[in-house]
């Protein structure tokens, strides 16, 4: 069922890094973008791949990994991603990305979720540097970086308290913990 799928979705930020993903894997997924919803079928996302553990650690340095946790500076190496989407906007198709690139990362991280694997979508990325590095054209922006592996943690979903606080947080066991509003807090009228 579908809300199995999305309640097992939840943003992974610790991995097995030892268990690869395989770039037929990626292709898969990023197939599933590909065939999802875009503003004016335009078509204007494009994905650069990677599943080598060298060029995941060229990658690695420019990402920012869970804003909530002050002292955590992201994975250690051996929880590191196994593989990373780096989903770019063609600008020579559009200027405009709208909200393409949340549909179809959610796609993909869903199809990653079905196949056993874990995903986060990380917006805060050294645009400039990675695009550098990575030998990115300027006629492509950066928008997200999905990054997969197997998950080696647990993350559950909580209700959010009567302070209304939704900080996801984590316990001394490292149990990744994310506040949920109520559906009757969500629906108007």
């Amino acid at each position: 069922m579908l809300k199995d799928l999305v309640l097992k979705n939840r943003s992974y930020r610790r991995f097995h890094q030892e268990a690869a993903i395989e770039a037929e894997t990626l292709r898969e997924l990023v197939d599933l973008a590909r065939l999802s919803a875009s503003a004016l079928n335009l078509q204007p996302l494009k994905y650069m791949l990677s599943c080598d553990p060298k060029k995941n650690a060229v990658i690695f340095p420019h990402l920012g990994w869970a804003g909530y946790l002050k002292d955590w500076p992201g994975p250690g190496e051996g929880e590191r991603p196994s593989a990373y989407i780096i989903m770019l906007g063609d600008t020579e198709i559009s200027r405009s990305f709208g909200c393409d690139h949340g549909i179809e990362a959610q796609s993909i991280l869903l199809g990653a979720t079905e196949k056993g694997l874990g995903g986060c979508m990380l917006a805060t990325v050294n645009r400039h540097e990675l695009s550098k590095v990575m030998g990115i054209p300027p006629r492509y922006e950066i928008l997200l970086v999905i990054a997969l592996g197997k998950p080696k943690e647990t993350v559950v979903i909580e209700k959010v308290g009567p302070d209304g606080d939704v900080k996801y947080w984590r316990d001394s066991q490292n149990v990744h913990h994310v506040p949920k509003r109520a559906l009757d807090d969500i629906i108007i009228g």
